[in-house]
């Protein structure tokens, strides 16, 4: 999701991903890294973002305190308010749609209806 899909490479950064997950945590918001990668790969892709700036809530698991060791009726599903996914119905929508959806605590219909009302507002209509 922040990266083009080059598993189990690192790929390439999706233009504004980290910038956008900076300003999502700035703004108070705890995000969770939840990732198919396990071991050596989730460390480095953990260290990756580290670099850019971007420190997770936690890491494929609800709360950092919340633990298989801890919980015995621990579960992989998380409880979160919205998620953020490439495999999403439709696919991604870019970076900048994303911030205000989650700042705008809005539906991506609602962001897209946005949209289309900005782009009626600017079109101009020529008298011929």
């Amino acid at each position: 999701t922040i990266v083009e899909h080059r598993y189990p490479e690192i790929g390439k950064e999706r233009p504004f991903a980290t910038a956008t997950l900076r300003k999502l945590i700035e703004d108070g918001h705890r995000l969770i890294l939840w990732s198919v990668r396990e071991g050596e790969l989730l460390e480095q892709a953990v260290e990756w973002c580290k670099k850019r700036g971007v420190v997770f809530y936690a890491v494929n698991r609800d709360f950092e305190e919340d633990t298989p060791e801890r919980n015995t009726s621990y579960s992989r599903k998380l409880k979160v308010q919205m998620f953020i996914d490439d495999r999403n119905v439709g696919g991604l929508p870019d970076w900048g749609a994303i911030y205000q959806i989650i700042s705008k605590r809005i539906t991506y219909d609602e962001y897209l209806a946005q949209q289309d009302d900005q782009h009626k507002k600017r079109r101009r209509l020529w008298p011929f």
